[in-house]
């Protein structure tokens, strides 16, 4: 993989300050990974253990990417209390992938079947968010006003060639044998293009009304429309329009302690990819939420929320083809999240958290409501800290710990099998002096086998073994 991202920032002016950017990443025959079977990794098989290391894939599955991204970052204080932000972007993306893919593991449990696809994207995208920030009183009550604009275009055109889709020979999961010959082609291939406009706009307005006391009010209206054209019977176009609101509370019962409480929709438009000519319906979601935030110290600060948020139309694997994706009813997760972070002694700084959740499918036509959501887990949680000297010879010169354990997870929506509970262990050594700073990161420190994430049963991704990264960077 190559990548180049230059950044420049120019200080126009005492009062305005542009940042451009660019990015170029090409990415040639990196040969994928397509997982390994449920039985075998996290389930008995009566041939044995698969070794985390093996892929079941072929040399010829690979990605051949080249992605060039430009764009800007501009704001501009009209005075001290009104200024402006403008934010662009233009990305070009030019994908080929060629994909091996598990069909299925036969009953004797070694001899799983393969398929093969071929599927060329050329995508571009352009994004612009454009908004004002504001303070000003309305007799003794303050404000701060947020109004903003943003626009959104994709376009993209894809295909199947008529041999995109092969049958590949199967492979024995325990003795594999690479370079095995292609099959007939199956299923039928597609061409076409699609593009999508979203429009937004958004005003919000934080109102304190007392000292200790703000009201929070905002909304969003969106307006979003897609057309595909494509070798189907039909052609498909859509447009919706949203209006999303949001209020918020926050209560100070004394300067340390901050009650607040939430309620907001959103609304995100999902790009079609010629799955079968029709417009996929937008992502919806409802939040509720009510927390506690407090300044232990001057130095340390903790949150305690609780939450409710119910999501419709969410995209999830097609079980009867993992190449398709369909979409699930309605998910409602509610849960408690817990996070502390600040510096505990000169030097010495924690970032911690714990995190409860409760996701399930609430409705479908496809999976069981109240099966569990997968790859979520009910408990999970994560503490990083570091010490760095703070004088003397070694001055500079840190230290990072770090604990992230993630409990038991479905492995998919039928909650057919899980994923285990894993602990890993995380850790850093630094140096930094003025504009100078190097760093060794290793993760999964003792090397334990674990399972990061499954798509299907077939296809479950091991985390990653011991590794080692180093950096070295000088501050401009």
């Amino acid at each position: 993989m190559r990548t180049v991202a230059p950044v420049i920032s120019w200080q126009i002016g005492d009062r305005t300050n542009l940042k451009l950017s660019a990015e170029y990443i090409n990415i040639s025959g990196s040969n994928g990974q397509m997982g390994l079977p449920a039985r075998g990794t996290i389930l008995p098989n009566p041939n044995g253990k698969i070794p985390l290391s093996r892929n079941l894939s072929e040399p010829f599955d690979k990605d051949d990417v080249e992605l060039f991204r430009i764009g800007y970052d501009l704001e501009h204080k009209f005075s001290n209390n009104w200024q402006l932000r403008s934010v662009f972007e233009a990305a070009w993306l030019e994908q080929d992938r060629v994909i091996v893919f598990p069909l299925g593991l036969e009953e004797d449990n070694r001899t799983l079947q393969r398929g093969l696809t071929r599927n060329p994207i050329d995508a571009r995208n352009i994004t612009l968010d454009n908004y004002f920030v504001g303070k000003f009183a309305t007799g003794r009550i303050q404000h701060q006003l947020v109004a903003g604009f943003n626009y959104t275009r994709t376009e993209q055109e894809s295909f199947e060639r008529a041999d995109a889709r092969l049958d590949l020979a199967p492979i024995d999961i325990f003795n594999p044998v690479y370079n095995q010959p292609l099959g007939e082609p199956s299923g039928d291939p597609f061409e076409g293009e699609a593009n999508s406009n979203a429009y937004g706009f958004y005003l919000q307005d934080q109102i304190s009304l007392a000292d200790n006391f703000k009201l929070l009010l905002g909304g969003r209206f969106d307006i979003a429309n897609q057309r595909i054209v494509n070798n189907y019977p039909t052609d498909g176009s859509a447009q919706q329009e949203v209006f999303s609101p949001r209020v918020g509370l926050v209560y100070q019962p004394i300067p340390a302690i901050s009650l607040y409480a939430t309620y907001g929709q959103s609304f995100r438009p999902i790009i079609n990819v010629f799955e079968d000519g029709t417009i996929s319906e937008p992502e919806r979601g409802t939040l509720y939420e009510v927390g506690v935030k407090a300044d232990i110290s001057d130095r340390i600060s903790a949150t305690l929320a609780f939450y409710d948020q119910t999501r419709t139309n969410i995209r999830t694997e097609d079980p009867n083809d993992p190449l398709r994706t369909i979409q699930v009813g309605e998910q409602n997760s509610q849960g408690i999240e817990f996070n502390i972070a600040g510096e505990i002694l000169p030097g010495w700084n924690i970032v911690a958290g714990y995190a409860y959740t409760d996701a399930r499918i609430s409705k479908d036509n496809s999976f069981p409501v109240g099966n569990r959501i997968n790859g979520v887990p009910e408990h999970s949680f994560n503490v990083w800290t570091t010490y760095q000297v703070q004088e003397g010879s070694l001055q500079g010169l840190g230290f990072g710990l770090g604990l992230f354990y993630q409990g038991d997870r479905q492995g998919n929506l039928a909650n057919t099998f899980q994923l285990p509970s894993y602990l890993r262990t995380d850790a850093a050594i630094f140096y930094e002096h003025q504009q100078f700073r190097a760093a060794l990161n290793f993760r999964n420190l003792f090397n334990i086998n674990y399972y990061e994430s499954a798509f299907n049963i077939n296809r479950i991704f091991p985390g990653a073994p011991f590794e080692v990264q180093g950096t070295v960077s000088w501050r401009f």
